[in-house]
């Protein structure tokens, strides 16, 4: 008995270190992106731009409460694409079997707006919004109906602005024009009035 007494008061007069190192287990360079749920449970679309990547997650239901409910299906997302010339995010829907909400993350690289004011128009109607800024995007969110068949989601800058190619042929167009202005110089052939 005096052994074991004798044992646990050792044991609380030793000091034990609460730290723990774990720099072994995980390289926290490794990982070149935000970690999140959403991104998990999510479906995604990628976008290919002057060889390079870009995902964006898209998912239905926002809370614990969708979980409890009677599942009749999500909806099914027939196309998304990215509309240049109206700096927007189009999303097409081929079935959404009951109302819910329906939200996009769109990294910062892919479309933004001013003062963060997005148009959300559902079937061609501008209509409310949810809005939520995120490490490396936005989450746009909306309530989509069984009757809803096209989402665009409006910015004021869409990827790609300017791409590779058009920086490429502005800038051997400008030098070209410098280059024939100094070999070719019209002023010098017209007479000069004093």
């Amino acid at each position: 008995m005096i052994k074991i007494v004798f044992s646990l008061l050792l044991l609380l007069i030793i000091p034990v270190s609460s730290f723990a190192f774990a720099e072994h287990v995980f390289n926290s360079e490794a990982f070149a992106q935000y970690l999140d749920i959403s991104q998990l449970e999510a479906d995604k679309v990628t976008f290919e731009f002057d060889d390079k990547s870009y995902d964006v997650y898209y998912g239905y239901h926002g809370s614990m409460d969708d979980s409890m409910t009677e599942d009749l299906g999500d909806p099914t997302v027939k196309e998304m694409n990215i509309n240049q010339e109206r700096k927007s995010i189009e999303v097409t829907f081929e079935e959404i079997p009951e109302k819910t909400d329906f939200w996009v993350r769109i990294p910062f690289e892919i479309l933004t707006a001013d003062k963060e004011k997005y148009q959300v128009l559902i079937d061609g109607i501008d209509t409310g919004y949810d809005l939520m800024k995120m490490p490396d995007g936005y989450v746009v969110g909306m309530i989509i109906s069984e009757d809803t068949k096209h989402v665009e989601i409006i910015g004021t800058n869409v990827i790609p602005e300017f791409g590779t190619y058009s920086v490429l042929i502005l800038g051997i167009s400008i030098v070209g024009l410098v280059f024939f202005a100094r070999k070719f110089s019209f002023g010098n052939s017209l007479p000069r009035i004093n």
